[in-house]
């Protein structure tokens, strides 16, 4: 259903019987993992002009995993993260996974 990089992957499905009888298939709620629960790989601080997204391909070699860093820092607003330049944002891997390597994690 979702791509295997996808923050939504792993949630399982449900399904909802409207009244008409439509079986309605849904995603289950995703929960934010806790920052302090993942491993972290590397940081990066932050320069005028940073986007996430390109944060995201820097380090972590794809912009779309720019919600592996926004919930590292459990943000809802994104550009928060990249609003005061010479913050240090904490690269993660995904919950669930940890560190491996003499380096900590991919490079």
């Amino acid at each position: 259903m979702f791509d295997p990089t996808s923050r939504y992957q792993a949630l399982a499905t449900a399904t909802w019987t409207a009244p008409d009888g439509r079986a309605v298939t849904y995603v289950r709620r995703r929960f934010l993992p806790r920052p302090d629960e993942l491993a972290v790989i590397r940081e990066h601080v932050v320069q005028p002009g940073d986007r996430l997204d390109r944060i995201a391909a820097r380090h972590l070699g794809d912009p779309a995993q720019a919600w592996r860093i926004a919930d590292a820092h459990r943000v809802l607003r994104t550009d928060d993260l990249t609003a005061e330049p010479g913050r240090r944002l904490r690269i993660t891997l995904p919950p669930g996974t940890t560190s491996s390597g003499p380096t900590g994690g991919p490079a």
